[in-house]
């Protein structure tokens, strides 16, 4: 929660979880037709072969956005940590201090996932944790804050310190957070070979975490509404991250402490899963011919880890962390960029289905029937929506401290992609060799997405 108006979040959330389901109602139909492990890149290369560049870009596209939400995680993770600091210590961190534990963090990504990737969301535990995280969080609050604000305020009240004077820009900009938050539903495609009954299963699970995370992050919202003691106060909060303003006026130090640490150690968790995620998906692009470097991409370690690819990523995200120490929209800026990454590769899919209606040559037993077409259209707008909105400033007057980078940061990732793509995909990428042979999936990236 960098934005500090939980009244803006609420009306995004309901209205971008009803959006997010169609989107996963339509990548769940792919899922049926098509249940492997290979996902969205599997998807698009399946459905389109003709058009290798399709597959290219969504397989690099998606493994870039992978990236993008590690880091995002991972920054936030570190933001959590330097609140608790300051709520234990009274002394606050510096940019840099903070930029240089977010770097501890990716480091500590990459080593437990060269080395212990096989233990990584293999019995749920980053699902069930947030789950068992999301009750301590509503029952701490709703028990410890002294005063409960009334059902009018949670219902009706809008707060803006944006500095846009349009009121539905304010609410749409409220949608960052919750499209972040609800993106990961296809996750449930990528353990889908190790499954009996994939073509339904899968597809329903797909289905399910959209539903499953809206109700989990609108009990939260409330419990959040219900007890924020002032708005004013968390908007111009010292801490690192605003919402440990509103933990501290409402459940005291101590079980701030508490909270921060829930939510501080589910997006730890989540990105630690992204990078599972980036590195198996190297892993296929090296083995499918998509990137240079192959024998090097497919070397695994003795725990079956990709670790080039896991540092690759881990690497990269130093990198991006660094952009934290100019101004801290940064990490808006990357959470713009995660957010619109993972969005435009569900475009392509859909796309494919909606451009190409015969491109889905079989069926699976979960499918829209007579409403796929219009299902399919509107997610395919509301994602380009969502993906121009993201790229807009979140305060104003626009300045170079409060601009909105993301644009920058996408723009230059697209670029790259199409270039190589130029340069190097059209002379050797020709589509998926195989789906049976890359090493076990054990994380369910995003699965246990953020409570921000």
């Amino acid at each position: 929660m960098t934005n500090p108006n939980p009244s803006q979040k609420k009306r995004g959330w309901n209205i971008c979880a009803l959006f997010m389901f169609l989107v996963a109602l339509c990548l769940a139909e792919i899922c049926s037709a098509y249940p492997t492990m290979g996902g969205l890149y599997y998807w698009v290369s399946r459905m389109k072969g003709d058009k290798p560049v399709l597959g290219y870009v969504t397989g690099v596209l998606y493994a870039c956005a992978m990236i993008f939400t590690g880091t995002s995680g991972n920054l936030s993770t570190a933001l959590y940590i330097a609140s608790m600091a300051e709520v234990g210590t009274g002394i606050a961190l510096t940019r840099v201090q903070i930029a240089a534990m977010a770097w501890g963090v990716n480091l500590l990504s990459a080593i437990i996932n060269t080395f212990g990737s096989r233990g990584i969301g293999r019995d749920g535990c980053p699902v069930w944790w947030t789950l068992v995280g999301t009750i301590i969080l509503v029952v701490t609050l709703l028990v410890k804050s002294p005063v409960k604000n009334s059902a009018s305020f949670v219902f009706t009240d809008l707060e803006n310190f944006t500095g846009w004077e349009n009121k539905g820009l304010v609410v749409l900009l409220g949608f960052l957070q919750a499209v972040y938050t609800l993106e990961g539903a296809e996750t449930s495609a990528q353990v889908a070979e190790e499954a009996r009954n994939a073509e339904w299963l899968a597809p329903i699970g797909i289905a399910a975490s959209i539903v499953g995370s809206w109700f989990i992050g609108l009990i939260y919202l409330l419990a959040l509404l219900f007890s924020i003691q002032s708005i004013p106060s968390v908007q111009s909060t010292s801490f690192a991250i605003p919402i440990a303003q509103l933990y501290y006026d409402a459940v005291g130090s101590r079980l701030t402490l508490l909270c921060l640490f829930v939510v501080g150690s589910c997006q730890f968790l989540a990105a630690c899963t992204c990078f599972t995620a980036s590195s198996r998906l190297l892993y296929a692009l090296a083995r499918d011919n998509a990137i240079p470097c192959k024998k090097a991409f497919m070397t695994l370690n003795r725990f079956q880890a990709p670790w080039v690819g896991v540092w690759l990523s881990a690497t990269i995200a130093i990198i991006i962390s660094a952009a934290y120490i100019g101004s801290v929209v940064a990490f808006n800026a990357i959470l713009s960029s995660a957010a619109i990454a993972v969005m435009l590769s569900y475009l392509q899919p859909i796309l494919c289905r909606v451009l190409w209606p015969e491109s889905m040559e079989i069926r699976g037993p979960f499918h829209l029937g007579k409403y796929s077409r219009a299902i399919n259209v509107i997610s395919a707008l509301f994602t380009i929506f969502v993906c121009v909105l993201f790229i807009l400033p979140t305060s104003m007057p626009v300045d170079a401290l409060n601009m909105n980078y993301s644009v920058v940061a996408i723009g230059a990732v697209l670029v790259l992609i199409l270039g190589s793509w130029v340069f190097y995909g059209r002379y050797h990428f020709k589509g998926p060799v195989s789906t049976v042979d890359m090493p076990p999936l054990t994380g369910d990236a995003d699965e246990d997405k953020k409570m921000s």
